[in-house]
């Protein structure tokens, strides 16, 4: 396998930071081009001084003064703003793309990433929520791969590699339920930012959290499955399997059913996205089955979860509702996460 460069936008969040975890143990295999970030220009120091990237870019501008005076002792480019973030995905060392940024922001460089022909890793579910199909169209386009990051679409993608050919039934994404999985209506009404906070199986950033403990990202993950996998609405299903062992499964025209399963770890979807169409070794837990003994399903409760109902709708109407509901989604949560 060719030593592949990449591009890691948002790499001080916890995607990106992952992202560079696998970077690490596979060295001999790839190596970082580029890192972005929003507003942690401590941690994008650090990262950048660790991985010596050709180019790191702060999102706000800012803190561009503080970034280039900590590495003007390093042949690293520096640039800030949205605008750099879009022009530096286009260089033309650049094999892959970790899209990581958090919500629409991440719309904007995977557009342009996509158009200089860049295989794309794709963590940032906005993009296909508010732009799935000129994102798709785009990439058809320009013969480019959008790889999934996500736990649930890599699971589904690895269970669709050498089936393509085959009938999809019925795409059954699976949910922990998240922290309020037991929670009544009116207890709902009185839970706080830092419970929201604690998912019980994965480590992630305060947004998806969040939106994990309101089943909104579930939503979204439903309307990225329909414009990944070319389905119908009627085919997307949420399961809520809470021990998050089981991260994804396909239901195939004659009832067969594929399932994913795996240690609730970010690391391994990243890692598969980077080295595709290959897999390597990993120094990441294993799923140890003595442990397994009790794997539950339930149905999603649309009445507690509103979000997720709201999602669904939004699905099957089309257009720019997907993209309406992901903008009011991402103001109530930006003012949830002002105080934490």
């Amino acid at each position: 396998m060719k030593k592949r460069q990449l591009a890691i936008l948002g790499s001080t969040g916890s995607i990106g930071t992952q992202a560079l975890e696998v970077v690490s143990e596979h060295s001999d295999l790839f190596e970082v081009y580029a890192l972005t970030a929003n507003n942690q220009v401590d941690l994008l120091i650090n990262q950048a001084r660790k991985y010596m990237p050709e180019v790191v870019v702060i999102a706000n501008e800012r803190k561009y003064p503080e970034l280039k005076e900590a590495l003007e002792d390093l042949p690293i480019k520096v640039w800030a703003g949205a605008d750099a973030i879009a022009q530096m995905v286009q260089s033309e060392p650049i094999d892959m793309v970790l899209t990581a940024m958090v919500g629409y922001s991440g719309l904007r460089p995977t557009i342009s990433a996509i158009k200089a022909g860049k295989a794309i890793a794709l963590a940032n579910k906005e993009t296909l929520v508010v732009a799935g199909e000129l994102i798709m169209k785009l990439a058809a386009e320009h013969k480019v791969p959008i790889l999934p990051v996500d736990s649930e679409h890599s699971a589904i993608f690895q269970c669709l590699t050498g089936a393509y050919d085959n009938s999809i039934e019925k795409i059954l994404l699976t949910a922990s339920g998240g922290p309020f999985r037991r929670k009544t209506l009116e207890e709902l009404a009185t839970v706080t930012k830092a419970q929201a906070l604690r998912h019980p199986n994965w480590t992630m950033g305060a947004k998806i959290t969040i939106d994990s403990a309101s089943m909104m990202n579930k939503g979204f993950e439903m309307i990225e499955a329909k414009w990944l996998f070319d389905v119908t609405p009627d085919q997307v299903q949420v399961v809520v399997h809470p021990q998050s062992v089981i991260h994804s499964m396909v239901q195939f025209e004659d009832g067969a059913v594929k399932a994913q399963l795996g240690m609730p770890d970010m690391r391994l979807p990243i890692q598969y996205a980077f080295s595709y169409p290959d897999r390597i070794s990993s120094s990441f837990d294993r799923l140890d089955f003595s442990q397994c003994t009790n794997l539950t399903f339930e149905q999603p409760d649309t009445k507690r979860f509103r979000n997720l109902a709201l999602a669904y709708e939004a699905m099957y109407r089309g257009g720019n509702m997907p993209c309406i509901v992901n903008a009011a989604n991402e103001v109530v949560v930006a003012l949830s996460l002002i105080h934490i």
